[in-house]
C-alpha cells in the first residue's frame, strides 16, 4: 500500500464511508516492504502489538544496516536478536542511539518516548534460571519483556540441585502473573516451579549441558513430558519467544 493509498483510506474515514475499525483492518493487511533480500513486515506491531524483530545470524552487515534503516521509518522501537559486537557497531552507523546488551546478544533500538504507565499497570514477570550458564537466554527473555512494557524481576541460579534456593523465594513466586523458567542439563526446574505456583509457566530449554544433553534436546523433552499442568514450552535457547509470550499473558491480566 502506497502513501497515497493510505491518504485515500483516511479520506474515506473522514467522509464516513468506512469506519475506523474497517480502516484498521485494512492497515493490518498492508503488504510488506520488499528490499529484495528481505521482506519486512512493516505492520506487525498493528496486528501483534510489537514490531518484527531482526534475527541477525546469517545476515551480512550491509543487509542488517539496510533493514535497520528501513525499520526505523515504520517503528520507533524494535529488537535485533543474536547480535555480536561487530553487528552492534554496524547497526550504530544507521541507528546511533541503539543499545547493546552483550550477555543477551541483543540490540534495542528505542526512539520512543518512555511510557511508564503500562509497566505500572502490569505485575512483574519473573525470570528464573536453573544455573548461571542459563543467564544469556534468560536475559534475552527479560529484555524482550521489558521492551514490550513489562516490569521484570530476575531469580537466577536456583536449580534443582539445591532446591532450597528456590523455596526461599516462595513469596515472590506467588506474586507474579507469569514465570519464565530457563534450564539446561536435565531441564527439571520448570516442572518444580509449576508445582508451586498458580500462574502460567513458560519453560525454556537451553543448550547448556554435557554430551548426553544433546545441545538442549534432553531438557526440551523433559519439559514437554512434564506431568505438571500449566506449562508452555518454547524452542531451545528461544529467550525472545518466551519473553514475547510472557508479555502477551501479562497484558491479558491488566485490570
Amino acid at each position: 500500500m502506497s502513501l497515497r493509498e493510505i491518504e485515500k483510506l483516511l479520506e474515506k474515514v473522514k467522509a464516513g464511508e468506512i469506519s475506523i475499525q474497517e480502516a484498521l483492518k485494512t492497515l493490518k493487511l498492508m503488504p510488506y516492504l520488499d528490499l529484495g533480500f528481505a521482506k519486512l513486515d512493516t505492520h506487525r506491531h498493528i496486528r501483534r502489538g510489537f514490531p518484527e524483530a531482526i534475527f541477525c545470524e546469517g545476515k551480512s552487515l550491509e543487509q542488517l544496516k539496510e533493514i535497520v534503516k528501513e525499520m526505523q521509518k515504520v517503528s520507533p522501537k524494535f529488537l535485533a536478536l543474536r547480535a555480536s559486537n561487530e553487528v552492534y557497531e554496524a547497526i550504530k552507523e544507521v541507528a546511533p542511539d541503539a543499545i547493546y546488551y552483550p550477555i543477551a546478544r541483543l540490540v534495542l533500538i528505542d526512539r520512543k518516548e518512555k511510557d511508564s504507565q503500562l509497566a505500572v499497570n502490569r505485575l512483574p514477570i519473573l525470570i528464573i534460571t536453573a544455573g548461571t550458564a542459563d543467564i544469556p537466554v534468560a536475559e534475552e527473555a527479560a529484555i524482550t519483556a521489558e521492551a514490550m512494557g513489562n516490569p521484570v524481576e530476575r531469580l537466577y541460579d536456583v536449580g534443582v540441585a539445591g532446591v532450597h534456593r528456590l523455596l526461599d523465594h516462595l513469596p515472590k513466586l506467588m506474586e507474579t502473573q507469569v514465570c519464565v523458567v530457563v534450564a539446561g542439563m536435565e531441564g527439571a526446574l520448570p516442572s518444580l516451579t509449576a508445582g508451586l505456583v498458580s500462574c502460567p509457566v513458560i519453560a525454556v530449554p537451553t543448550s547448556v549441558g554435557y554430551g548426553a544433553s544433546f545441545k538442549g534436546l534432553s531438557a526440551l523433552l523433559t519439559m514437554l513430558n512434564s506431568c505438571v499442568p500449566g506449562i508452555a514450552v518454547v524452542n531451545i535457547d528461544n529467550g525472545f519467544g518466551a519473553g514475547y509470550l510472557a508479555s502477551i499473558i501479562n497484558e491479558l491480566g491488566i485490570k
